[in-house]
């Protein structure tokens, strides 16, 4: 008899819930609810907790951090305790894709970056904490939130093969990968010299 995490049909339910779940915009839900407007037409026009910041409200780009993060984070801990590890890595890829594509929002999303970090807290805690330092160390530096987001990002897989998961580096090479086409335009700008600094409303 097969294990449940080689069974195709669980595998898709465990994706289809972690993407369901990944599409939430904790972002566009509480800027309305706080009665702040439309977060599509504040600054960026990115649902993620860095253009809530741009409001003004830093409680409600602190809540919609914490639950962009945990979208990925419980995706990964329930497959995990259910079906497997394997399972645990595509509900976080699913939430992650959930985030960038969501349903809920005719497939305009973040650009993934909080969803990546409770991902990796999920799957491998040390390798989460050191992504989350590498933001801050370097948002802290540099005051720009994408630069923070395009280091951490890219130094995860790293973070992954220095605490020995080397089973789950590819997964966070594909959503580096991801998080890097996401910020194209952030990219342009940072080498411009005209990205946006961290707490400037826009």
């Amino acid at each position: 008899m097969p294990e449940i995490t080689s069974a195709p049909m669980v595998l898709a339910v465990v994706a289809v819930l972690a993407y369901l779940l990944g599409s939430i915009p904790f972002g566009v839900v509480i800027t309305r609810g706080l009665g702040l407007g439309d977060l599509r037409a504040i600054g960026s026009g990115n649902i993620g907790a860095t253009n809530v910041l741009r409001t003004g409200n830093k409680g409600a780009a602190a809540a919609t951090l914490i639950l962009d993060a945990g979208k990925g984070g419980i995706a990964v801990l329930i497959a995990r305790a259910i079906v497997g590890p394997d399972a645990a890595q595509l509900a976080g890829f699913a939430a992650f894709f959930g985030h960038l594509f969501p349903v809920w929002s005719g497939f305009r999303g973040g650009k993934g970056v909080a969803t990546f970090l409770g991902t990796l807290l999920a799957l491998a805690w040390p390798v989460g904490l050191a992504a989350c330092g590498t933001w801050l160390a370097v948002a802290a530096l540099g005051r720009i939130s994408s630069l923070a987001a395009l280091v951490a990002a890219a130094s995860a897989a790293l973070w992954m093969l220095m605490f020995g998961h080397g089973d789950m580096v590819a997964l966070c090479v594909v959503l580096t990968l991801m998080v890097y086409w996401r910020h194209a335009e952030n990219i342009r700008r940072i080498r411009a010299g005209t990205e946006p600094r961290i707490g400037k409303k826009g």
